[in-house]
Formats: structure tokens, sequence, C-alpha cells
């Protein structure tokens, strides 16, 4: 079974691996009910979706309507203005047929602008608040991509405590060094705040390029389960971190199986050796 840490300060022991259900936004019931119970049954209590992720939130709202709901639930927003936000959250609830989620997030907060209009008088963060004070959602996040996504979720936590942050890592990614100081010094306020520290984009091969394929993911994924090892491994090699799994039903079992066997990570000189031998490259730059 994959283990299970305490997810920040809410009370929560989730998996290390946390279902990422943006791998829903266009397959099939019966195909997001397979990996469901999949992943249920390898341990993993804790499903991240979002508004924006297709029909993934009808997927699993589906599935709470006709199991329950034995796992935390987060969702994410990806509107700006207080009003538009109050609306899509209301809008999440009834398309994952719940009265109430674990953790709302505020999705992709990167931009400047965005970012202070998400955070400032009249933005998201007020109907997240608000929601929470009704009930609605229990603790609030927020996520991000992109190079400067570890210094602005630092800024944010100055900004409002939030309970959870969401950003890319990887060893790829860790080769940027000033990405690496970013997110060193944004986990380090983290563990000093009991604020859970989610991680995307794990196993990124590289970019697609001009001519990317009809594919569930947006970047070219490792896909062999060797390489999908040390790659997971990497990331649960550092101490508090949870890793989102993929956004591809198809991966999905390759990255339980990995982090089910997961006990050491592998050595730097390791995943060197694979970076070159399959020539990685960074999805942001």
């Amino acid at each position: 079974m994959i283990a299970k840490q305490a997810f920040g300060r809410t009370g929560q022991l989730s998996s290390r691996i946390l279902l990422g259900a943006a791998a829903f936004s266009e397959v099939t019931q019966a195909e997001a009910d397979a990996a469901l119970e999949l992943a249920l049954s390898f341990g993993v209590n804790h499903v991240d979706v979002a508004a924006s992720y297709g029909e993934a939130e009808l997927r699993v709202g589906s599935w709470i309507s006709r199991h329950g709901k034995p796992f935390f639930l987060a969702t994410k927003t990806g509107e700006r203005t207080a009003v538009k936000a109050r609306e899509e959250i209301q809008r999440s609830l009834e398309r994952l047929q719940v009265d109430q989620v674990d953790l709302l997030q505020l999705h992709n907060l990167v931009d400047p602008q965005e970012w202070e209009t998400a955070l400032g008088p009249g933005g998201a963060l007020e109907a997240a608040i608000q929601a929470r004070e009704q009930g609605l959602v229990r603790f609030i996040g927020i996520t991000g991509h992109g190079t400067s996504v570890a210094a602005m979720h630092r800024r944010a936590l100055e900004r409002f405590d939030f309970d959870s942050v969401l950003l890319p890592f990887s060893y790829v990614m860790a080769q940027n060094a000033q990405y690496l100081a970013d997110f060193l010094s944004l986990v380090k306020v983290c563990l000093s705040r009991n604020v859970a520290v989610q991680t995307i984009k794990s196993i990124v091969h590289r970019p697609w390029g001009e001519h990317a394929p009809d594919r569930d993911t947006w970047y070219r994924p490792l896909e062999e389960q060797v390489d999908i090892d040390r790659a997971v491994h990497w990331v649960l090699g550092h101490t508090g971190l949870f890793l989102n799994s993929a956004g591809d039903v198809h991966l999905l079992p390759r990255v339980l199986d990995a982090a089910d066997r997961f006990v050491t990570p592998p050595t730097d000189d390791e995943m060197q050796a694979l970076m070159e031998k399959l020539a990685m490259q960074p999805l942001f730059t």
C-alpha cells in the first residue's frame, strides 16, 4: 500500500500519491470508475480535480453518487473575481454531487495581474473564504505552473494563510538553479507553517514541440516503468511532499506501481544518467 502522511494542518492523512483527476477530462465513466477503483486498491485516499478539467468533475461526481466519498476531495476555481468564483464553486459542488469539498484551490495563480485581482478586494479569495464560512469548503489552497510559481506562492502565503500549495517539481525542473532555490525556500516556509506541498509534472520527459500527438498530457511523459520508477521515487525521496498523478489514465497504473514500491530515492548520478539517456528537457523555461 502507498504510504500516507499528514496533509498539512488539515487533520487528513493522505496517500503520498494524489489521484490527479485531470486524467478524467475526456474519458468515459467506465474508464474513470476503473481508475478510481485501481487507485483506491493501492491506498490512494485523495482526489484532486478542477472546474476546468473537462468532464472530470462529472466523472468523479457520478462515482460519489454511487459509492459515497471515501477520499479527501479537492477541486479548483480558475476564476479571478469573487462573483465568478462563487458561481464556479457552486457549479463544482453540483457536478461533484456533494454539499462540501475538502479543499478549494485558486487555480494556476501566477500571472502578477491575475494574482493581484484574485487576492485583492472583490477577488476569488473572498469567495473561497465565504465558502469556507458557509461550510461549502473546509480548506483553501493555491496552485500554479511555470518557473516563477514557487516565488509567487511564497508571496501568496504572506498575503493569506493558505492550507496547501501545488506546483511543478521533478529532477529535470530542479536543474534550474533559481527554481530549485525558490522551491526549497517555499517548502521550508510550508513545513514551518504546516502547509501541505503538492507536486505535479513529476514524469515529464520533454515538451511535445510543434507536432504534438493526440494525447491526454500536454507534454511528452516518461512511459517505461523503470523510468517512471526513478522519477517518482526521486520526488518521494523529499520529505513532506505529495505527488499528483499524471493526466493520463493509461499512465496511472505505472505511477501507482512505482509509488507502491518506493523505499529509497535514486542517486543524483542515476537521475543524471536517466536525463542524459532520454535527452529529457524541462517543460517550463
